[in-house]
């Protein structure tokens, strides 16, 4: 028997855990070492056990993993309020002219904003849709302690798409071969750069395919936009005669490194060939439901595929992960039917293991997700004494239909502590407010928008 404490970096002690079944166990303690999970015990024997450089009280508080975002748009964040509720289909008038007008320090001060939105929301990583200077996305990553992986936006084609935004496939992969070899796996391993599809309408399928070949080359991972709108499903049966994932699957874009964003006009045939495919789902509820439609979601779940949440970037909605839960339960039953004497068709367990289960394994994928020994240390502290989540029969339930992004008290990022007791360790909150006020004046009369 050793007598001497075993040394961590960080020890949770006290709390209650969300486990892997998303079920809670009071008195729970986490040590974490070198970025990993270490051990998870019984409180009582993991305060004798260790002996922590850090310690963190989890008393009334509930321990998880944390949010993953998988899909957002850094570089539109300082289009909050312009976007949302006067256009439906805002991409010629607005995003066009938007994106084509940002500097870099405009895309470093839209995406330190994004990550401190995202830390104090408990999102502990995200995967990035892709825009221009994302080398600046990728500092304003390294600098916040996030974990994400990031892309450049790519398109060679597209009538609406102005000319700066417009690239030869030769530039493109140059461009994320350069920022690659730039960045990634910086921040020790928290950052990943992959490629980028914007969309069918935008990308051709010489594009597809050298996308496909570079991504397998260099291991790494694909994001792109898929069956978002009926004009992409239409241009796709027009000039290729064959449904967008029909495509994506010809050019050898279909695969495990395949994140696919929006998924509302999916067919049965497009759903089996994602899922048998292991690609990425991603639903975007308050996106989709404001502006496209609704994905086919307990259907994609029958046929086994993976499916993760994501905010689509501030323009329209604040990223908060606990609505975009209530969005997507309310909507599914809305769209599939009220459940009264059927079964649930979409059950707490599943909007929680899309909220972290299901960004978790895009980005980092069975490493993250989870509070286990062995995995990394992205996890959460929610602050549950407060009356609209206690008393409860089932705190898991309540929290999925009650719980904010502002419960959230502490995040831990690879082992690292981000954010304690609401204060974010990592950037200057009021700096980064004022730096994005002014920017998005400079920008908006730039684009003239």
């Amino acid at each position: 028997m050793n007598c001497f404490p075993e040394k961590c970096d960080l020890l949770i002690h006290d709390c209650t855990l969300l486990n892997r079944e998303f079920e809670t166990e009071e008195h729970k303690s986490v040590a974490i070492r070198d970025g990993l999970i270490q051990e998870v015990g019984e409180s009582a024997l993991m305060e004798a056990q260790y002996a922590p450089a850090e310690k963190i009280s989890g008393a009334g508080k509930l321990l998880m993993p944390g949010f993953v975002d998988g899909h957002t748009h850094v570089c539109q964040q300082m289009l909050r309020g312009r976007s949302g509720g006067t256009e439906p289909m805002t991409w010629s008038g607005v995003l066009v002219p938007f994106e084509s007008s940002l500097t870099a320090q405009d895309v470093r001060v839209s995406a330190r904003l994004t990550c401190l939105e995202m830390i104090k929301a408990g999102f502990t990583g995200f995967a990035d849709a892709g825009g221009v200077h994302m080398d600046q996305a990728a500092e304003a990553v390294v600098e916040s302690g996030m974990r994400a992986a990031i892309c450049r936006s790519s398109m060679d084609i597209g009538e609406t798409v102005g000319g700066r935004l417009i690239e030869s496939r030769q530039e493109i992969i140059s461009r994320f071969e350069e920022l690659y070899r730039a960045y990634n796996g910086k921040g020790d391993g928290r950052l990943q750069i992959w490629l980028g599809l914007r969309e069918i309408m935008t990308c051709s399928p010489e594009l597809m395919r050298d996308t496909a070949e570079t991504a397998a080359a260099y291991h790494t991972g694909i994001h792109a936009h898929l069956c978002e709108h009926r004009d992409e499903v239409s241009f796709s049966l027009t000039h290729y005669h064959l449904r967008p994932a029909e495509l994506l699957a010809q050019t050898g874009v279909l695969g495990s490194n395949l994140l696919t964003a929006h998924n509302v006009l999916l067919s049965d045939h497009d759903i089996a060939l994602l899922a048998d495919s292991g690609t990425h789902i991603i639903h975007c509820p308050k996106a989709n439901l404001a502006h496209h439609g609704f994905p086919r979601v307990p259907t994609i779940l029958e046929h086994g595929g993976v499916i993760g949440l994501g905010c689509d970037g501030a323009s329209s909605v604040n990223l908060d992960m606990f609505e975009l839960m209530r969005v997507l339960q309310l909507a599914t039953i809305a769209s599939q039917g009220l459940p009264i004497f059927d079964k649930q068709i979409l059950t707490v367990k599943d909007m929680l293991r899309m909220a972290t289960v299901g960004g978790a394994s895009a980005i980092g994928g069975d490493t993250l997700g989870v509070v286990e020994a062995g995995k990394k240390a992205d996890v959460i502290l929610l602050d549950i004494r407060q009356p609209h989540l206690t008393p409860t029969r089932n705190l898991a339930v309540t929290l999925a239909y009650c719980g904010h992004g502002h419960d959230v008290t502490d995040s831990i990022i690879d082992g690292r502590v981000v954010m304690r007791d609401r204060q974010v360790l990592t950037l200057d909150e009021e700096q980064v407010m004022a730096d994005a006020a002014c920017h998005m004046r400079e920008a908006f009369a730039r684009a003239n928008i």
